[in-house]
């Protein structure tokens, strides 16, 4: 991860956000969940992208879903 991650704000509930999981959270086999980007208020980012949203670390994982890697104070 690199020093710079983008800080987005809070998901808007009009754009379209892929699902937010907490970092030990199982994940539902019954959720249709593939895809091969993240999305978040209407943008798409990579498999591997870091950002934050408020002071929580948000990692983007394989089947489009961003996960909580804690907690990171903005810079």
């Amino acid at each position: 991860m690199t020093s710079h991650v983008t800080q987005v704000g809070a998901p808007d509930p009009e754009l379209r956000t892929s699902p937010i999981f907490d970092e030990y959270e199982e994940l539902s086999l019954d959720l249709e969940l593939e895809s091969g980007a993240c999305y978040f208020n209407n943008t798409v980012y990579p498999v591997g992208q870091y950002l934050l949203c408020g002071s929580e670390l948000l990692h983007c994982e394989e089947r489009g879903v961003w996960v909580r890697k804690g907690e990171r104070r903005p810079e």
